[in-house]
């Protein structure tokens, strides 16, 4: 798909890697619609890309639905879907004083990263059905963001990596079951990036975190993130896909 000229929704588009996304992608000509919890930053994100910011909690269908409808409004119809909303938790399941992990921090971090995830892409490629097919008999296209964690988590990440496993599991399915309508699916696992959560941490453990990845021995850039998101969009032969963005990293237990 050419990005020039379309609509495109990014999710978490406010900060981190979505921001990088969201610039990209307005950066090739795209009509960016930043949809976030985040309303300020996402303003401010969407004012510097000429973009639009839609205040959106993914995991509740009537926010979702106005969000959409408020791009549409804007942009015209999406064609382009950046799942990357999510977020993440570390909590052992049981406790050092013999307590069970709370089971709604488990649901919630589910309740987003997959739950929600899959509740604005069902409304994004109901719309995307109805929509006439570019010359390529292409509708729309969508991608997923998952994490290394859904293939090897690390000691407190069962939340984490149950919800990016999801993702993982849901790309083929949804990729077949949308075949029928030229809408594309595929997802990106990346491994540690320079996010802004990232860079919160001490200097020592970043550099300690980057050690750890086999090449190049840095954090991923979210530019780079940024770049296989777009080459999603523009190969039109990537369907189906999880890649992994990780330097060869595998995460040890802890």
């Amino acid at each position: 798909m050419n990005i020039q000229g379309q609509a495109a929704l990014v999710t978490g588009g406010a900060s981190g890697l979505g921001e990088a996304v969201a610039r990209a992608l307005a950066a090739q000509g795209a009509r960016v619609a930043i949809l976030d919890v985040n309303a300020e930053r996402a303003q401010q994100v969407a004012a510097d890309i000429g973009g639009i910011a839609c205040h959106c909690d993914i995991t509740q269908t009537e926010s979702v639905t106005a969000a959409l409808a408020q791009a549409a409004a804007a942009h015209g119809p999406a064609r382009i879907l950046m799942n990357i909303a999510g977020i993440g938790t570390a909590k052992r399941i049981v406790s050092r004083d013999g307590q069970p992990a709370p089971l709604e921090d488990f649901a919630r971090v589910v309740q987003v990263n997959l739950i929600g995830t899959y509740n604005i892409s069902r409304l994004f490629a109901a719309a995307c059905v109805a929509l006439p097919p570019l010359d390529d008999g292409e509708r729309g296209v969508m991608m997923f963001t998952a994490s290394v964690a859904a293939f090897d988590g690390q000691v407190g990440q069962q939340a984490y990596s149950a919800s990016k496993g999801g993702l993982v599991g849901m790309t083929l399915p949804m990729a077949r079951d949308l075949a029928q309508h030229g809408i594309r699916v595929c997802t990106i696992a990346p491994g540690l990036f320079a996010t802004p959560l990232m860079k919160e941490l001490p200097e020592t453990v970043q550099q300690s975190l980057a050690e750890s990845i086999p090449f190049p021995k840095r954090l991923g850039k979210p530019e780079e993130f940024a770049q296989l998101a777009l080459q999603i969009v523009t190969n039109g032969h990537l369907n189906g896909e999880v890649i992994r963005l990780d330097g060869a990293l595998r995460m040890s237990p802890r």
